[in-house]
């Protein structure tokens, strides 16, 4: 069984280029890439109406969403059409994971390079969870070391994406940045889009709004430590 792995990546930037080839280097054997074109920010507008999305999430400050209860918390931002354009690439990959109605692996390319030889494909389709993040929290998200703490605590190869702030809070997986999704999961993060518009992909996708959310324990790809494309 072999799964296909979509790396979001900028056209004809070298640095980008490089990221990708390291991802490449480290792939799994029972995995397949593919160069996903990631939006530019001058495509935001057309793709945003093409899919009836609205982008639904504060540029400063912080704010109530009343309908989730979540407090939505502004992400330093020096140009929002990219930000935006991020997660028009991910909204992009779940639908075509559900147009192909089987599971894959999204990466962001700077997110990450392989850590073993093959992936637990099995494991992951058994688990019960719909979407499951693969990377290794530590330098890829926000409390880490309280995030792989939670984690490594629990008795289950996959748990849910553990609590590491207070419930208001939108908490995810590390990063966003990698992670396997089968069609039902890419479903629940379309039918999030329609029901709340456009988040930060980490904060839409989180535990609070996507109860089979779920972290590998064994971590499986680690962040390269590039710059950002989406804060700049």
């Amino acid at each position: 069984m072999n799964i296909n792995c979509y790396v979001i990546a900028l056209k004809n930037d070298v640095g980008v280029d490089r990221a990708v080839q390291r991802l490449q280097a480290s792939l799994p054997t029972n995995a397949i890439m593919h160069n996903f074109d990631a939006v530019v920010p001058k495509r935001v507008s057309v793709l945003s109406r093409r899919h009836n999305i609205k982008w639904n999430y504060p540029w400063s400050g912080e704010e109530l969403d009343m309908k989730s209860g979540l407090i939505k918390k502004a992400y330093p931002t020096e140009d929002p059409n990219r930000r935006i354009a991020c997660f028009l690439s991910h909204y992009l990959l779940w639908q075509r994971c559900i147009k192909y109605n089987e599971p894959m692996i999204i990466h962001e390319h700077d997110a990450c390079y392989f850590t073993d030889e093959s992936l637990p494909l099995d494991k992951f389709n058994a688990s019960g969870y719909n979407i499951i993040g693969l990377n290794d929290p530590r330098k890829a998200t926000r409390l880490a070391e309280v995030y792989h703490n939670a984690v490594q605590e629990q008795p289950a190869d996959i748990c849910r994406a553990p609590v590491i702030d207070q419930s208001m809070v939108p908490q995810g997986i590390a990063g966003n940045s990698s992670y396997w999704i089968n069609p039902q999961g890419a479903q629940i993060m379309i039918d999030l889009t329609k029901e709340y518009g456009a988040w930060p992909n980490d904060a839409l996708m989180c535990r609070q709004l996507v109860t089979s959310l779920g972290q590998s324990k064994k971590y499986y790809t680690y962040v390269q430590g590039l710059k950002s494309t989406t804060s700049s």
